[in-house]
């Protein structure tokens, strides 16, 4: 990156509460077209899309008044003041649990994702908040390259499209965004073998470059600013069809399974 480059993040206004069967891409188009500092797009531009806009243009919702919670559910639920029918639907959704405790739930969801409650959500739902849930796209790359694609047929720029998620941290207090889908772009930026600003050879860093993508964007759109979206101006990244898949780490590598 040029020593003078500068990163910007652009928070897009206006995008309405989103239904299921929204042309979300459209939505974002006119929220690009309506936030004053946001056209023309570069060739530098990113743009990082939160995932519970994603879920509900797609449908991944669920209705809580239809769950009949197991035995499992209700036990934890009971033990620790939990929505028993949330409980269920994170079950529902694991691929594996990976600890049941204190009132976390940890699961592996079936992009090979490790996240808490399995990345079902009652947050920031709309109006029906309290008796819907969301889950995750169950293919978020694909989510993102249907984005990337309208995006690029209204204006002309091929943009890269982040689809982001709150994910917590082991051993850290907080939450910070990271990429659950990408398109567009490699990911991760793999500089092994390169040498660092000393000449020495480097041989173990991977940059996690999607992941900075996201939480970049989550600086400017915050979580009650009603403004799911924005531009991430400026970032040195790699072009490419990148996919997701890429981020998760094989389980011969995982030193804590």
């Amino acid at each position: 990156m040029p020593a003078d480059r500068s990163v910007s993040v652009i928070a897009l206004a206006g995008i309405p509460e989103v239904r299921p069967g929204a042309d979300l891409a459209g939505l974002i188009g006119d929220a690009i077209d309506g936030t004053g500092n946001a056209l023309p797009l570069t060739d530098l531009d990113v743009l990082v899309v939160t995932q519970k806009i994603v879920s509900k243009a797609e449908g991944a919702v669920v209705d809580l008044t239809t769950i009949v919670p197991g035995e499992r559910a209700v036990d934890f639920a009971r033990r620790y003041d939990r929505d028993p029918r949330q409980v269920q639907v994170v079950l529902n959704e694991a691929a594996r649990v990976v600890r049941m405790a204190n009132g976390v739930l940890i699961t592996e969801t079936i992009h090979g994702f490790i996240c808490a409650n399995g990345g079902v959500d009652a947050s920031n739902v709309g109006p029906e908040s309290g008796s819907l849930v969301t889950l995750l796209p169950r293919d978020p790359d694909a989510s993102a390259a249907l984005i990337r694609a309208g995006v690029r047929t209204r204006f002309g720029v091929d943009v890269p499209v982040v689809v982001s998620d709150s994910f917590g941290r082991p051993w850290r207090w907080g939450i910070v965004d990271v990429a659950i889908g990408v398109s567009g772009l490699r990911p991760l930026d793999d500089l092994r073998g390169r040498p660092d600003a000393d000449g020495r050879l480097m041989r173990s860093t991977v940059r996690a470059v999607a992941d900075e993508l996201a939480s970049a964007a989550e600086l400017a759109f915050g979580k009650t600013t009603a403004r799911p979206v924005a531009i991430v101006r400026g970032a040195a990244f790699e072009r490419g069809e990148g996919s997701i898949r890429e981020v998760v780490m094989p389980a011969d590598n995982d030193l804590f399974r």
